[in-house]
């Protein structure tokens, strides 16, 4: 088989990609979110003491599920197409404060510095992963204007 076969094939599924890539990005977020926040409103977080840590200037049980429902909500919104505006700026007012810790606890998130990173760490981090893709699903929504 030549070249071109393949490269014709290729190009068929890049378009199936173009129009079904944000779609399961913005669910995937969806999903993510929702379960984060979950976790977090029925105490059972594995983040949840690096959480509480990070949040010592109020009751940190009620931080944590605040933030549980906050997410909750941001998972909501990136389900639900017509509000996805919504999610991208719950979200974006959420995101910077996932990175506090790397400076109020450092010693949480690296055991190495820079980059040397434990689980804590590694979930902040992870944290970039989030941000792409958040900023895929709106350039998504800005080329459907």
């Amino acid at each position: 088989m030549s070249y071109d076969f393949y490269f014709e094939r290729e190009g068929i599924l890049c378009e199936k990609l173009k129009r079904w890539g944000p779609t399961f990005m913005r669910l995937s977020l969806g999903v993510i979110f929702i379960w984060f926040g979950i976790l977090k409103i029925l105490g059972v977080s594995p983040i949840e003491e690096l959480v509480r840590k990070t949040a010592f200037l109020i009751n940190e049980h009620l931080f944590v599920v605040l933030l549980g429902y906050w997410e909750l909500l941001i998972g909501i919104c990136f389900i639900i197409k017509r509000l996805n505006r919504f999610a991208i700026g719950l979200f974006f007012l959420q995101i910077p404060g996932t990175f506090i810790p790397l400076f109020t606890n450092p010693a949480d998130c690296f055991t190495f510095f820079p980059y040397g990173l434990t689980l804590e760490g590694q979930y902040i981090f992870k944290n970039f992963v989030l941000i792409a893709g958040a900023l895929y699903v709106f350039s998504a929504i800005q080329d459907k204007r």
